[in-house]
């Protein structure tokens, strides 16, 4: 047994050298999209992230920052920081599967050598078939908690089993202790890692207890008591009581604010190690070992101290700004991200009992004012009319676009309730019926949100285009042709961009044949083998279906959101090892021992981490990608010296927040997110000097934008005609009572006069600070008009026409091009293209090609020619996944949009530039053509360029052409799921024959007219 601890203990450490090795060599240099550049940030500068926070991570990110010899390779350190913990989980995963299978394939003192072998076999395929998965691959590559969170998974499950080694013998509870604390830890991380605790209480009852059904009942009960205890008694509880201490210290006593807290605090203290030294004294085992495990859980929750501490130094990054406990347990509550029912609730179309509402409030919101905690507003507690609302509700959304995804995921039809509205008259709702609410369930959340990505690592991916349930679009496969034809039609009709997707991974379903092989061999490998079999199924239920159950998405999510089920995955990789076993016992029929052992190891190496590391490795290669980054530099070089952008989404705030945070470039420019706007701790940090960038020109004060305030504000036709923007603020903001009442309603209202403003400009200044050149003063309008559409305005909105109404001119003002129209507040006349933003100019454009304001070919020439960078567009080793080709198509569109504002002007060699580098930068190889690009190809028309548009619009026509031709391959209800996409692909045909006839190509016109009427024919888009 010492010769297989020592290949035990070697063939772990080679499986983290392999797997860090390999994170290594496909490390992302710099931030990655999404959450990366905030979490990189945060940990740079020990900023305060978005809730419910990371701080464990934070703290082990700066570690490994500090060893980054410069800003530009931080990201890279704390990118490391994953890879290291991903190779680490792959080890653990390693000596687990070994664990397992040594308990049901060694069975003898002295076992045979091809016995141990086979074990070792065991552990190589499962941990590097692992390493080489989809989506955790994925997560080894980038800055997230993902990495660490699976590291804890895997540490805390290979925890229990060590124990499992020495349980009954002195000091074993040690082992114990260390998970309680991991755990601990863990929380500052991911919760994700909570959920392996059932696992490791069935480790414990099936070492410990007599199994029968009711200890099996008993122990699963307690695995949900601890489990439930840490996720909703300590985690939110400890701050819950700290709240109650609080507020009867300062509210009640008259103390300062914390002291409470701090009281609070010390009294835990003090109670936690009186139980520890009083149940050690008293030699109570079992109390002295809870008292303990709940001590060092505390401790690793503490983390969460920083979190408070930074904030309180007020930082550039300060989300939610949580100083004091009740913010703290709103961010920890993740409030902002609003609640869903799970097992009863309201159907979309449920009407709210308004009669039931008015008799209760819900938590109270709370802030710091007068040296107290005054209560300025009551969080909604909506109620239902409970005649609609349903068991296991699912369909709860009640935006438009769910809806209309609701129907299509179910064939909705619902059941005929009458209801009576306010008035007592009776009305008809179609409300879904719990059967549809459960095939929402098991064809959306649990087929396409977890059965598909389930498959991705198991068995093949289609492409990694994000899709909402197309036929064509991120499905998974098997690369077994009639298998898959089977499901999604001929793919080989498909164009040569969904073919050669270099996310298309074809595993031919070997790594799932294995893991089921090792999940019924270890079912079927007598009572170890079936507690081990339990014990695993459960993380690897609770791990994914679970939290499929918990989550409870509504469709059309903004990203794919496969990382969530990396536990899952990773139970199944246990099986995936455990599989080398079944297939050691078939060979061993007819070879000896350590033939077996040794070709069931090399077969499944080959064929199926083999297989999948050949298959992955170019779409999880990121080791030349600076997108993100430099996108965000593109963003940031876009806007005047001093200027302030909006951005909106992850995607265009988070790149810009690390660029600025980290590397330091522009930081005289003041980034603002419309999305937090609307809160007042935002507002207030947006108030503040940063770096370089002075505090927005707000004239709202704290208590007149603070919660509960001016949250939504009306907007009401009192005068006619268009109101200077500036006395409209000042009347929203007058705390005057006349201000606030209207003839037809009783209460107050927080209202302006108008829906239309008017906002004077002055055209010296706006020349003097270079908003506008001297080449354009002639266009300069004497004030915007701003019409707003609409009967009210939300609190970011109102602090847009605040900050405008003060800024007199004095700083550019920006738009990322990225940020959707619902957020212009009717600017988007006076936009002003410049890059990668728009700039607000007294200058009006009105457009009828769907394009917004105005070009400034000057600036945004030299943007383009010598200020910006491209990350690795241009780069063929680069992987270019859906998030980098949308922003593709995005500067696509803009580089068009300049091309053709020179070729206005006059300026046809910069043009040519300009739609050189477009095809130079995006080339057709490396980001397929698009719709916009047929304006590329008139752009080469117009200036005599003609064989460059014709191979544009010949590339774009082959793609559609071959993109419906695979659409009218398919039968009906297969063709239905692709949505418009058949109709669209058309439409974009159509126009590049209109281009075509515009210009008179008539080469061009015979190849695209060749053919034609009966290629449509046979397409199915003429009648006999």
């Amino acid at each position: 047994m010492k010769q297989y601890t020592r290949l035990n203990l070697i063939l772990g450490w080679l499986t983290f050298f392999i797997s860090a090795t390999v994170y290594t060599m496909t490390i992302e240099p710099t931030a990655s999209f999404w959450d990366c550049g905030e979490f990189i940030s945060t940990s740079y500068k020990l900023l305060v992230g978005h809730p419910p926070g990371a701080p464990f991570f934070m703290i082990v990110g700066r570690f490994f920052s500090l060893f980054a010899p410069d800003t530009g390779s931080v990201a890279f350190m704390i990118n490391m920081m994953s890879a290291l913990a991903s190779a680490l989980t792959i080890m653990f995963l390693f000596w687990t599967i070994t664990h397992l299978a040594k308990k049901i394939f060694i069975t003898e003192e002295e076992p045979p050598i091809w016995r141990t072998w086979s074990v070792m076999g065991a552990g190589l395929v499962g941990a590097l078939a692992y390493t080489f998965s989809d989506t955790f691959w994925f997560s080894a590559v980038e800055g997230e908690v993902y990495a660490m969170s699976s590291l804890f998974t895997a540490v805390v499950f290979w925890a229990i089993l060590k124990w499992e080694n020495v349980a009954g013998q002195p000091y074993s509870n040690r082992w114990l202790i260390l998970i309680a604390y991991l755990m601990g830890l863990s929380i500052g991380v991911h919760l994700l890692n909570l959920l392996a605790i059932p696992a490791i209480v069935m480790v414990y009852y099936f070492k410990m207890f007599e199994v029968n059904r009711n200890n099996t009942i008993k122990a699963l009960a307690l695995s949900a008591v601890i489990l439930g205890g840490i996720l909703y008694g300590i985690i939110p509880g400890v701050v819950k009581v700290a709240s109650w201490f609080e507020l009867a210290f300062v509210n009640g006593f008259g103390l300062p604010f914390n002291t409470g807290a701090i009281f609070y605090m010390i009294l835990l203290v003090i109670a936690l190690i009186a139980g520890i030294l009083i149940t050690y004294k008293k030699k109570m085992v079992i109390a002295n070992t809870i008292i303990l495990a709940v001590t060092v859980i505390m401790i690793g929750y503490s983390s969460f101290a920083m979190i408070v501490i930074r904030s309180f130094a007020n930082p550039p990054m300060d989300q939610n700004s949580p100083e004091d406990v009740f913010s703290l347990m709103s961010y920890l509550n993740r409030e902002q991200y609003g609640d869903r029912p799970l097992f009863f609730g309201q159907n979309y179309n449920s009407p709210l009992d308004r009669e039931a509402m008015r008799n209760q409030k819900g938590a109270p919101v709370r802030i710091k004012k007068d040296g107290e905690y005054k209560t300025v507003d009551h969080r909604p507690k909506y109620e239902f009319d409970d005649r609609t609302t349903t068991l296991f509700p699912r369909m709860y959304s009640r935006e438009g676009r769910h809806i209309n995804e609701y129907q299509k995921w179910t064939n909705l039809k619902g059941k005929r309730v009458t209801i009576e509205d306010e008035t007592g008259r009776p009305s008809t709702l179609m409300v879904p019926t719990m059967w549809e609410n459960f095939k929402f369930f098991v064809n959306y959340q649990v087929n396409h949100m977890y059965f598909r990505y389930f498959m991705w690592n198991f068995s093949g991916r289609q492409n990694d285009i994000q899709g909402n349930g197309e036929i064509h679009k991120g499905n998974w496969i098997t690369g077994i042709k009639f298998l898959d034809e089977s499901r999604l039609g001929d793919e080989e009709l498909l164009p040569d961009t969904y073919k050669n997707n270099p996310a298309r991974n074809k595993y031919y379903m070997l790594p799932l044949i294995l893991g089921l092989a090792g999940l019924f061999f270890q079912y079927n490998a007598g009572k170890n083998g079936k507690q081990g079999f339990w014990i695993v199924m459960l993380l690897f239920f609770l791990t994914g279906l679970a939290i499929v159950l918990y989550l409870n998405q509504t469709p059309l999510q903004p990203r794919e959101r496969d990382y969530a089920y990396a536990g899952s995955f990773y139970a199944f990789a246990i099986w995936i090892g455990l599989g080398v076993l079944t297939i050691v016992n078939g060979i061993k029929r007819f070879m000896p021992g350590s033939v077996a052992a040794s070709l069931a190891t090399g077969l499944s190496l080959v064929l199926v981490p083999g297989i999948m590391a050949n298959e992955n490795w170019d779409d999880h290669n990121r080791s030349e990608r600076y997108v993100a980054r430099d996108l965000a530099y593109n963003y940031l070089n876009s806007c005047a010296p001093n200027s302030i952008i909006f951005t909106n989404g992850d995607n265009d705030t988070f790149p810009l927040w690390y660029a600025q945070e980290v590397e330091g470039i522009r930081t005289d420019v003041r980034v603002c997110n419309l999305s937090y706007l609307q809160t007042e701790w935002y507002i207030d940090q947006m108030k503040r000097k940063a770096y370089e960038s002075d505090p927005l020109p707000f004239s709202l004060e704290h208590d007149q934008y603070v919660t509960g305030s001016r949250d939504v504000v009306y907007l009401l036709d009192r005068i006619k005609g268009a109101v200077d923007l500036k006395e409209a603020i000042k009347f929203v903001a007058s705390d005057n009572p006349k201000t606030k009442q209207v003839p037809e309603y009783a209460g107050y209202l927080e209202y302006l006069p108008s829906k239309q403003f008017k906002l004077p400009a002055d055209s010296l200044k706006v020349l003097q600070r270079g908003i506008v050149s001297e080449d354009a003063a002639h266009l300069i309008t004497s004030e915007l008009d701003i019409n707003l559409q609409k009967d009210m305005i939300l609190k970011n909105e109102l602090m847009i026409l605040d900050m405008l109404a003060n800024n007199d001119w004095e700083r550019p003002i920006y738009f990322a091009v990225t940020v959707g129209s619902d957020n212009y507040v009717s600017l988007q006349d006076y936009f002003q293209l410049e890059g990668f933003a728009y700039q607000v100019v007294p200058i009006k454009t009105l457009n009828n090609d769907g394009q917004y304001g105005r070009v400034e070919t000057e600036r945004m020439y030299q943007h383009v020619m010598e200020d910006f960078k491209w990350g690795g567009f241009e780069n063929p080793n680069v992987y270019l996944d859906e998030n980098h080709l949308r922003m593709a198509t995005n500067i696509r569109n803009n580089l068009s949009r300049l091309a053709t504002s020179l070729i206005d002007e006059g300026q046809n060699d910069k043009a040519r530039n300009i739609l050189d580098k477009s095809m130079e930068v995006l080339s057709a190889e490396r980001v397929p053509h698009n719709y916009f690009s047929i304006f590329l190809a008139e752009g080469y028309f117009r200036i005599g360029e003609f064989e460059k548009g014709d191979e544009i619009l010949t590339a774009l026509a082959n793609e559609r052409l071959k993109e419906l031709e695979y659409f009218n391959s398919l039968p009906s209800f297969k063709r239905a799921t692709a949505g418009r996409e058949p109709e669209t692909a058309m439409a974009i045909y159509m126009e590049v024959v209109k281009m075509a006839q515009r210009y008179n190509r008539e080469d061009l016109m015979k190849f695209l007219e060749k053919d034609y009427e009966k290629n449509m024919q046979r397409m199915g888009f003429f009648n006999e």
